[in-house]
């Protein structure tokens, strides 16, 4: 068996290894050697994950419930602008002593790696599509401003680009007229 490689997720468990009905609580900061998340937005390498845990030991493993709590960085997904938002996870998973078991996590030599779990959980707990706030109105299509930032803003109305060769006629303004387009249609009935 290698020799386990100790990291900030790592958690000594001689203690309880072994005895049953055995409990421990603690408090592990970890600062995180590697960011992780998805495109918008995730925990950045360097920042603080506080995690309370709570070891019960069992007959086949070590039972971990935890609550994890920090903060995610990333940028909203309608304006672009920075972002924070707080991360707050529970998980709980049995980390067995025999690999034999049918168990995804194992107790390796006198310790347990939290890593795999606390970055699955709070992967899953981030917002694909985070936003600054819940009623952003994101970037103006035509000029990219951010619209919370200018309520009022507008653009005089495009010329649509099929339309732009009749724009010198005149009277054209570029948008459908539906009345005219119905006088057309009448006149093609009526003619029938």
């Amino acid at each position: 068996m290698p020799h386990v490689i100790k990291t900030p997720y790592t958690v000594d468990v001689y203690d309880l290894m072994h005895r049953p009905g055995e409990m421990r609580e603690r408090t592990v900061d970890i600062v995180v050697p590697e960011g992780f998340g998805n495109a918008m937005i995730g925990v950045k390498e360097g920042s603080e994950l506080t995690v309370e845990l709570r070891m019960e030991s069992l007959h086949d493993g070590i039972l971990v419930s935890a609550d994890i709590e920090g903060t995610a960085a990333g940028e909203c997904g309608r304006c672009l602008i920075d972002i924070e938002q707080a991360v707050q996870v529970e998980i709980q998973e049995l980390f067995a002593y025999s690999s034999d078991e049918a168990f995804e996590y194992e107790v390796h030599e006198d310790t347990i790696d939290l890593e795999p779990v606390v970055r699955d959980a709070v992967v899953l707990s981030l917002p694909f599509q985070p936003v600054c706030q819940e009623d952003c109105l994101g970037l103006c299509p035509q000029c990219g401003v951010r619209l919370l930032d200018n309520p009022g803003h507008e653009h005089e109305n495009a010329i649509d680009p099929r339309w732009a060769a009749l724009e010198n006629l005149a009277g054209f303004d570029g948008s459908t007229d539906s009345t005219t387009t119905t006088n057309v249609t009448d006149a093609a009935s009526s003619a029938e």
